[in-house]
């Protein structure tokens, strides 16, 4: 605790960002680091609470409740108070290995577990995070990390989250890594998924050449399973790591769903990114909204990130659709107390740039889907749906119920499908018979991470289903725990 009354005398200021009507016309990120003094103070918020669900890191109620890293939230806090940044940094990335990722794109359930947050604003925790990172790069106190060789080699397949962690904990410890990724550049989800506004391409790329400097070799354009056997994998190294994500897209089974201009979301997004990295959007590989009227089906980041893209292509109009409820504009004790994840209505980037640009959320609530229409070329033109109310069945399970009149057809030249994924793709676990668990992800024990193949481990969304990316870093760095332990029958990674 770096002030004991700054809780009392300091009020929460917001990470600061670009306006709405500035940050549309371009791809830049949207955030900016904010004055030293302010810092200062957000540090001197955290309070000496004695026990700091910050740390936490478990489920509750199916979410998460503090950080899964458990990063040491109070002692940098106080670090930063004191002006100590460096230390501040050390002690960070004690339990963090990319706190950059983390700090621009992870939803924070540390602060929805802060124990501030139980009667006023939590401390801003991920924004704090920001600061001592960037601060860290640009002093140049952040360097490759490379343990005494063990002449053991490992594969790694997937370079997203999950993937880069295990990577980084492996390689400092002396293994030989490599690692396997399916598309040309670094990262997974976080290159392509996450749009540029959000999470700046150069960030990943500074991390990836701080990697590679490290010595991790990387193995790019090649998909495992298609250009090399998974098998393969096996027999030539010690151990695999299979973290190739949860990337099977849900789908709307409803009329009209293959018209031309349905698209799912990530396709949308990962496109756009490739082209923009490519080329700035001048050769044409992806998918326009411009003049368009779009729709969005699903809401949450994806959601969120394909309203952002749409604007700055110049859309028409854009709206989303979400099945549930509109979430209470604070958190309801009675049903989702503190520490819990608080369940209730936020306004992001995406939203508040189309309120600025339309005057309006572009959010509908407890909206369904009936069909989707199309002209006489196959080219989706409309929209139906019905508005819905949540019953309880015979059963006792909650379902959607369709209010009768509330019938409306929405003009629509985009429909961008963002309901999230059905789990990871099929190809490595059939071809090497991994067993699966009943939601298909690859099964194996958390903490444990071990498959049913001998020397076969995974980690990440490819093993758990879609998650936080601070979930897949924590995976990463557990399962290079276990991997460690198999190989040298013990390990000091923590």
């Amino acid at each position: 605790m770096g002030k004991a009354t700054g809780f009392l005398e300091y009020k929460r200021v917001k990470p600061k960002k670009r306006s709405p009507e500035e940050r549309i016309k371009d791809w830049n990120e949207i955030r900016i680091s904010r004055d030293p003094d302010v810092i200062k103070t957000q540090g001197a918020r955290c309070m000496n609470c004695g026990v700091p669900f910050c740390h936490g890191g478990v489920l509750l109620n199916g979410m998460a409740s503090g950080c899964p890293l458990h990063n040491l939230i109070p002692e940098w806090n106080e670090l930063i108070f004191k002006g100590q940044w460096e230390d501040a940094y050390k002690r960070l990335t004690r339990t963090s290995p990319f706190p950059e990722f983390t700090s621009r794109v992870c939803p924070a359930p540390c602060e929805g577990a802060c124990t501030e947050g139980y009667i006023m604003e939590p401390v801003t925790i991920n924004s704090l995070e920001y600061e001592i990172i960037e601060r860290a790069f640009a002093e140049g106190w952040v360097k490759p990390r490379k343990g005494k060789a063990t002449g053991k080699r490992i594969a790694i397949v997937g370079s997203g989250p999950a993937g880069l962690s295990a990577a980084y904990y492996l390689n400092a410890v002396g293994h030989d890594v490599t690692v396997y990724e399916r598309s040309d550049r670094v990262g997974g989800l976080m290159m392509y998924g996450i749009p540029n506004m959000k999470l700046e391409k150069q960030i990943v790329e500074r991390r990836f050449a701080l990697l590679k400097e490290s010595g991790i070799q990387f193995v790019l354009n090649t998909e495992v399973g298609k250009d090399i056997s998974a098998q393969e994998l096996v027999d030539q190294y010690d151990a695999v790591v299979l973290c190739a994500g949860a990337t099977k897209a849900r789908g709307l089974n409803v009329e009209g769903k293959d018209l031309k201009g349905v698209h799912f979301a990530v396709d949308f997004l990962k496109a756009n990114t490739k082209s923009l990295l490519d080329s700035k959007l001048q050769d044409g590989n992806f998918i326009s909204a411009k003049g368009k009227n779009v729709i969005i089906i699903g809401g949450g980041d994806t959601g969120t990130d394909c309203v952002a893209t749409s604007i700055r292509h110049g859309c028409e109009s854009v709206y989303q659709f979400e099945i549930m409820p509109e979430p209470p504009a604070e958190r309801k004790e009675e049903s989702n107390p503190w520490p819990e994840w608080p369940k209730k209505l936020n306004v992001d980037y995406g939203q508040e740039e189309a309120i600025s640009l339309y005057g309006k959320d572009p959010r509908n609530y407890l909206i369904s889907t009936k069909k989707i229409v199309g002209n006489e070329n196959g080219e989706v033109s409309e929209v139906h749906t019905v508005e819905i109310n949540w019953v309880k069945s015979p059963s006792g399970r909650m379902v959607p119920q369709e209010v009768p009149g509330t019938e409306k057809i929405w003009k629509a030249d985009l429909v961008l499908l963002a309901m999230g994924f059905l789990g990871p793709e099929d190809t490595i676990a059939n071809e090497l018979k991994l067993d699966r668990d009943p939601q298909s992800n690859v099964k194996a024990e958390y903490e444990v991470f071990k498959t049913n193949l001998d020397k076969v481990f995974t980690a990440g969304d490819m093993r758990r289903g879609q998650s936080l990316i601070v979930w897949a870093l924590q995976e990463g760095k557990l399962s290079a725990r276990e991997v460690d332990k198999y190989l040298m029958g013990k390990s000091v990674i923590k």
